[in-house]
């Protein structure tokens, strides 16, 4: 314990500021005993953080539809966002981006009360990473591009356990990712599909494919409707570009022309293979590259060049085994 290293950075904990290597949460929380928890992760670009409040709005809906009785209201909680952002902002590089974990739950469960004085209440944490250590890693399927493996893990429905509410209970991602890192390669993520045969989403983020010009995404039915899915959304409509949410089939995507993922951490990655087998040249296609362009402009920074040169600033590091966010490594 006298050599635990502290990393200068705090976590907003119930309304206190604590050592990040300190912030715990108790072994009778709800979020252990039933992954009983939503959260939401945002990022910045230039320090400045991208659509907070509308992930504030999605993470409240969640604590409305589970009834987590949280005392803040959304503003007070976007407040505390900044308020951890500006404790921790001395101490990340200038060229750092804020990475935030919300996680709030319902707190610990009501037969441990006497543990706690009987004071119950949920638990709302609110962490600040820098964001390189979540991207660096990907740097390299810009040029390469990601394989999407259909595992036979299928996407959780609505109708068992609705995707729409982000929560911590994700048992059938991993399970995904386990799967798929057993297939050769290094590029391989999973993209699960529903019930029906339907493409679903990823295990971690949503999928776009381009056919004629056109970009279609699986309807908001059985997936997580991602903030970044809502933006590529807002990005094609200022590109004078076609976009429909439709069912789409593993099939279609081996007839597409271009697809990729969405996610908050990396925006916009290519999927140039289903499979093992080519989409489209096999390469990052022309209308990505476009999406990809514009949201560089609109955010005024080179999203690509900014992951290669966390890449770099880390390539150095001893990389653990352990399973990222998206893939669970052999």
């Amino acid at each position: 314990w006298k050599n635990k290293m502290s990393s200068g950075r705090v976590v907003y904990m119930n309304g206190v500021f604590v050592p990040e290597e300190d912030a715990k949460i108790s072994i009778y929380d709800s979020a252990l005993m039933f992954g009983d928890m939503v959260f939401e992760m945002t990022r910045s670009f230039n320090k400045q953080q991208f659509k907070l409040r509308e992930h504030l709005e999605r993470l409240y809906t969640g604590l409305k539809i589970l009834r987590i009785p949280v005392q803040m209201s959304i503003e007070e909680m976007e407040q505390a966002c900044f308020q951890t952002i500006e404790q921790n902002d001395p101490i990340f590089a200038p060229h750092d981006e804020h990475r935030l974990m919300i996680n709030v739950s319902r707190g610990p469960l009501g037969i441990y009360a006497p543990i706690f004085g009987g004071k119950m209440e949920p638990t709302v944490v609110i962490a600040d990473f820098p964001l390189k250590w979540t991207v660096a890693g990907m740097a390299r399927f810009y040029d390469k591009g990601i394989n999407s493996v259909i595992p036979s893990q299928r996407a959780i429905p609505a109708t068992l356990m609705d995707p729409k509410i982000k929560n911590r209970s994700r048992m059938w991602y991993q399970m995904a990712n386990i799967e798929v890192a057993q297939v050769e390669g290094d590029n391989n993520w999973a993209l699960l599909i529903d019930p029906d045969g339907f493409i679903a989403e990823g295990t971690g983020d949503n999928f776009f494919m381009i056919k004629n010009g056109c970009l279609m995404t699986p309807e908001g039915r059985n997936i997580l409707r991602g903030i970044s899915r809502s933006y590529v959304m807002e990005l094609a409509d200022q590109l004078n570009l076609e976009c429909r949410e439709c069912n789409i089939e593993p099939f279609d995507l081996y007839e597409a022309d271009e697809a990729f993922l969405t996610a908050t951490p990396f925006c916009i990655l290519p999927t140039t293979h289903l499979n093992g087998v080519p989409i489209g040249s096999g390469q990052m296609g022309p209308i990505t590259q476009q999406l990809l362009d514009q949201w560089s402009q609109n955010v005024g920074l080179d999203i690509v060049q900014q992951i290669r040169d966390y890449a770099k600033e880390v390539e150095n590091w001893q990389q653990s085994n352990a399973p990222t966010p998206y893939q669970f490594r052999k």
